[in-house]
């Protein structure tokens, strides 16, 4: 290991223990908690993630409570963190655990990499830090750290990035105490080497860092262009009946599968209310709801921006005269829905008189 790379592991590891937040899955070793927080925290910042995991071990004290309970459930209280296969794959991962693995966890890099939704940068974490493994974890705090840090330009959605970061990672552990290790910088990407206004004049690596150094600070980590965002048109309609109404079930894999929502009518484009009427998808809803007038709730277009689509949103609020199989009003809130849903629900009076 050269100088650099053993300086840079050795003072990482100081300021983590000087400067770590104090967080309910720190200074334990429990594989269920440490699974669950990884998983809970893939895109979500810990401000977010953190309530979310205080209800799941209150509710699933163990790895039993997760695997007993209905998929339904588990997604109720997942709902608002988003990528909800993340949910599906967490329920199906802890019947594995307790299926096969009679409620332990594998120890091993390899075992955990093969469980369902855990991928490298998880199998990684709950190696290091459960078991003492020394498996680098690479994520995006990583990614920026030592992009900048050591001035690599690769980019790091491209293969041969993936496999350039993870060498360096696996180089820069500290076998004594991996796990340390990489939750340190982790934690280090997180609060000090961010992706917008870094505390570069105040970084411990300020002197060996060479994004710093050659005034490229803004421009790592490199990342491949993505795909163009596409644009879809949702018209949802809300059929109203005394206080019934109507939700559907998403069963087709793809986003949100598993939730719910009111019947939904994609468009080419955005529609008025004459153009709704002229829809196919509307015409088969007003005929089985027999809607005798339907208006339209939210003037302006709701954008509700996912990773890979944008969903330019209507509502429809649709006077029914028969609602088979509906929902009391009282009840809405009990089933899991997406949050572009939910924010619908929370501000439609009369779901809440």
């Amino acid at each position: 290991m050269s100088k650099n790379t053993a300086f840079f592991s050795k003072n990482l590891i100081s300021w983590y223990l000087q400067n770590k937040r104090d967080l309910p899955w720190r200074g334990i070793k429990d594989p269920y908690r440490i699974w669950l927080s990884e998983i809970m925290l893939q895109q979500t910042r810990v401000a977010q993630g953190l309530p979310y995991y205080l209800t799941f071990t209150e509710t699933f004290p163990s790895v039993y409570e997760l695997a007993a309970a209905p998929e339904e459930t588990v997604l109720k209280l997942w709902q608002g963190l988003g990528y909800y296969s993340r949910a599906r794959n967490l329920h199906a991962t802890a019947k594995t655990i307790v299926e096969k693995y009679d409620g332990v966890f594998p120890t091993t890099y390899k075992e955990l990499l093969a469980l369902k939704g855990v991928g490298d940068y998880t199998a990684s974490a709950i190696a290091s830090i459960c078991f003492d493994l020394p498996t680098a974890v690479v994520d995006g705090n990583v990614y920026r750290v030592l992009s900048r840090v050591f001035g690599i330009d690769t980019p790091i959605n491209s293969s041969s990035g993936i496999k350039e970061f993870k060498e360096l990672a696996q180089l820069l552990i500290d076998e004594e105490q991996p796990g340390v290790f990489n939750q340190a910088i982790m934690e280090f990407g997180a609060r000090y080497c961010m992706p917008q206004n870094p505390q570069c004049e105040s970084c411990i690596f300020s002197s060996h860092c060479q994004a710093w150094a050659k005034r490229k600070v803004g421009e790592l980590p490199v990342k491949l262009s993505k795909a163009k965002i596409k644009i879809h048109h949702y018209n949802y309609i809300v059929p109203i009946k005394d206080r019934v109404t109507y939700l559907e079930q998403r069963t087709a894999k793809g986003i949100w599968q598993q939730l719910y929502q009111f019947p939904l009518v994609e468009s080419s484009d955005g529609v008025d209310l004459n153009g709704l009427k002229t829809l196919p998808g509307y015409k088969a809803l007003s005929k089985k709801f027999k809607i005798s007038n339907v208006s339209q709730y939210n003037s302006e277009i709701i954008v509700h921006k996912l990773s890979h689509k944008h969903l330019h949103t209507r509502f429809w609020i649709a006077d029914a005269n028969e609602v088979e199989n509906g929902v009391e009003f009282s009840s809405v809130g009990k089933y899991p829905v997406p949050v572009l849903i939910e924010n619908f629900m929370a501000g439609f009076e009369p779901f809440n008189g």
